[in-house]
């Protein structure tokens, strides 16, 4: 008994717990579950999406917005480059947040599996098929121990002849369909402000400047690094491709989210 009572007291001296909630001792591999169920490298992958600017995606009625905030870091680069909005195919397009690097082979693994479906069945993938797909190869790296969750989440918007779409895919591979949503570190701000509008009448050129304002209200000028917005949309005034927003149309919107930031800043 005396060596188990030296050896409880060792471990308290050290700090060790073998039931810690920070997943001592059972997050060293995604093979791996906690006593309650969890699997803790998930966990510490969404926690990296966490961390990462903030991105939306509204459904409106005659399409679908995109809107990524960007924080420049330094006034050397160039912008428009480290791109968080990329192109899968001509009626789909993807807004990533999360370790960049990660998001990056997420979309290459998205447009080879549109330009698959493409050369089988001769049309454009449909918006749940490539959803499903992509979360199937995120949820394949959860299962093996000699790989990681990818550490990034996408927003996938399609227009297929069912009409515009909106998806959302986790670390996970947990995937849903959603009428607007919002990933990132500002996610349940920008979810708050985005149940307040009327989406069943909203039109994308509205769409446009409702995202940057929800994006620049999370930005505290005060305390942030200078925000570059990223904004694209796949509706019916782009011939229902997916491109950026065009640039007066941007900018537009881009001076109306500073002026509501500035009022709220006022109040």
């Amino acid at each position: 008994w005396r060596a188990r009572a030296a050896s409880r007291s060792l471990n308290r001296d050290c700090g060790y717990s073998p039931m810690s909630s920070i997943g001592t001792g059972y997050d060293q591999s995604t093979t791996t579950f906690s006593p309650d169920g969890r699997v803790f490298q998930i966990e510490y992958a969404a926690k990296a999406v966490e961390n990462s600017g903030t991105a939306v995606g509204i459904r409106c009625k005659d399409g679908v917005v995109l809107g990524v905030e960007k924080q420049k870091l330094s006034k050397m680069l160039v912008p428009g480059s480290n791109r968080r909005v990329y192109t899968v195919d001509k009626c789909t397009g993807m807004a990533v947040s999360g370790m960049m690097a990660d998001a990056r082979q997420i979309v290459n693994h998205a447009r080879k599996e549109s330009a698959n479906y493409a050369d089988f069945y001769g049309t454009q993938i449909p918006g749940n098929v490539l959803c499903d797909r992509v979360a199937g190869m995120m949820h394949a790296y959860t299962l093996y121990w000699y790989v990681r969750p990818f550490g990034s989440s996408a927003l996938i918007a399609s227009y297929s002849p069912d009409g515009p779409q909106l998806f959302a895919v986790e670390p996970s591979g947990l995937s849903h369909r959603f009428f607007a949503a919002a990933i990132g570190k500002s996610k349940n701000a920008a979810k708050s402000a985005l149940e307040k509008l009327d989406l069943s009448t909203l039109t994308a050129k509205e769409a446009v400047k409702e995202v940057a304002k929800i994006l620049y209200a999370q930005h505290d000028p005060s305390k942030d690094k200078p925000l570059e917005l990223e904004l694209s949309w796949v509706c019916d005034a782009s011939n229902r491709l997916h491109q950026l927003v065009p640039a007066d149309l941007a900018a537009e919107a881009e001076a109306a989210a500073k002026a509501a930031r500035a009022a709220m800043d006022e109040d």
